[in-house]
């Protein structure tokens, strides 16, 4: 039984991953005069894309910023759009009388071009974003719950990483794990015992058609 459908955006809601670490390369590396592996930009998630920048060149932060937004959204194209289906299965929940809302670990700014760019925007009533100083979602999943007035049992947070699951865990959400992006780690989402875990997006669809409105 549920009230609400909490969303992550990178990996959840589209391939979006990929194109954040190519802007973070691009804006990143000429300020620091070295090249960028991957897993350490990947090393630095937890906090939105300014804590990511602070972390990797400090003295640089302010310009590494705005050089970050502009190569991502010159860069975005690399993902124009949602997950094929992603749009269906929103529109799906809504019909069905479920509240969405969105917590995300991206900065505001970055949120906002990607959700412009698919154009999914108006779907979700609450938007929680990332935080400079450490990750906030348990934080952020809580002011949805706030805001809607809802209770913790009637949300399911849907999101690709393993601390998605604990979090939700922690802030008193049920738990699923998408893993049907090519970034998912399935044995580690695995590993962390979601409520559900699914490999693809028509598998997701099946789960929110069977789901039971309170």
């Amino acid at each position: 039984m549920a009230q609400c459908l909490i969303f992550d955006l990178d990996g959840t809601i589209g391939n979006t991953l990929p194109l954040c670490i190519r802007a973070f390369k691009n804006a990143i590396e000429p300020l620091a005069g070295r090249t960028l592996s991957d897993q350490e930009i990947i090393a630095t998630f937890g906090p939105s894309e300014e804590g990511t920048i602070r972390a990797l060149i400090p003295e640089h932060e302010e310009q590494g910023v705005e050089d970050y937004l502009i190569h991502y959204r010159k860069l975005h194209p690399m993902c124009e759009k949602p997950f094929e289906g992603m749009i269906d299965i929103i529109e799906l929940a809504k019909a069905k009388g479920l509240r969405l809302a969105m917590v995300t670990g991206k900065g505001a700014r970055s949120t906002e071009i990607t959700l412009e760019i698919f154009g999914m925007r108006e779907y979700f009533e609450v938007i929680e974003t990332g935080w400079v100083h450490g990750p906030r979602k348990v934080q952020g999943i809580a002011a949805v719950v706030e805001r809607l007035g809802v209770h913790p049992a009637e949300c399911i947070y849907i999101g690709d990483s393993p601390s998605d699951i604990l979090n939700s865990r922690e802030a008193g959400v049920g738990a699923v794990a998408a893993a049907w992006a090519e970034t998912a780690d399935i044995e580690q989402l695995r590993s962390t015992s979601p409520d559900e875990l699914f490999t693809s997006i028509a598998d997701f669809k099946v789960y929110i058609e069977a789901l039971e409105r309170t």
